[in-house]
């Protein structure tokens, strides 16, 4: 069996060789150095003017390859396989795109898109910080700073989402005794709080997996699990975390992790 070296290597190379691709990174948990052993290997292919998923496929690797644009939005598409006995994810990446949601980022502009396994969905800069975390393996890409803009732009939206998804859980949820809708409220809400708090200390989010930690939100576990369907302790629940959210410190990193 190869080495984790030999590995990305031999990854990095292939997708490398796939006609279209301009640049291919390593990313996640297995670029930054956080991952465990069971954690995927995940890449990003950068291509410009074209890219046929059937040369991906082509490589014979057992899995499920889309087709562009099949997952959505600025994430596009790309395939779940297994390589060597190695689950690994490859991800599509168009660099007109990522290059237009740069020049975006600076400014301090974003779109908020909805995205599979993503309570609270993702802003268009996903594809930007994904670069700034990521390990090149072939081409040139650019390693973003998180811009001051996006620190003064992006708080405030996601405050605000997570203040109306509160607010419709009070009358369309609580008030009805609804505990599954309810606690679906409070995960989405504090997603939406954490990715604020990390915008305005200025910190990439690339994903889900650690954002409530990243962002000192773990609290919310306490206020979820005592829910039960009797409406006023369901409103109580959401005042609670109406009042965490509010007194989240986005100065204070939880775990130092990024």
């Amino acid at each position: 069996m190869r080495t984790d070296h030999d590995f990305v290597t031999y990854l990095g190379d292939r997708l490398a060789a796939l006609p279209g691709v301009g640049a291919v990174a390593l990313g996640g948990s297995r670029a930054q150095g956080t991952h465990r052993p069971d954690s995927d290997w995940d890449f990003a292919l950068y291509y410009r003017d074209r890219f046929d998923p059937a040369d991906l496929r082509a490589l014979g690797w057992p899995g499920e390859v889309s087709e562009l644009g099949a997952w959505g939005g600025v994430f596009n598409g790309g395939a779940w396989l297994t390589v060597e006995g190695r689950p690994v994810d490859v991800h599509y990446r168009d660099l007109a795109v990522v290059e237009h949601e740069l020049a975006e980022a600076e400014l301090g502009r974003f779109r908020w898109e909805p995205l599979a396994f993503h309570l609270a969905g993702i802003p268009t800069y996903l594809v930007v910080g994904e670069l700034a975390g990521a390990r090149v393996l072939s081409g040139t890409l650019p390693r973003p700073d998180f811009p001051e803009a996006m620190r003064g732009a992006a708080p405030p939206v996601w405050r605000n989402q997570a203040a109306l998804t509160l607010r419709y859980a009070r009358t369309a949820y609580a008030a009805r005794g609804r505990v599954t809708e309810t606690a679906g409220a409070l995960a989405t809400a504090s997603m939406q709080t954490a990715h604020a708090i990390m915008a305005a200390r200025g910190e990439w989010v690339t994903n889900e997996k650690r954002l409530l930690e990243r962002a000192g939100l773990r609290g919310i576990d306490a206020i979820v699990a005592g829910l039960t369907p009797d409406p006023p302790k369901l409103a109580a629940a959401l005042d609670a975390a109406r009042e965490l959210f509010a007194t989240a410190d986005p100065g204070t990193a939880a775990d130092g992790g990024r």
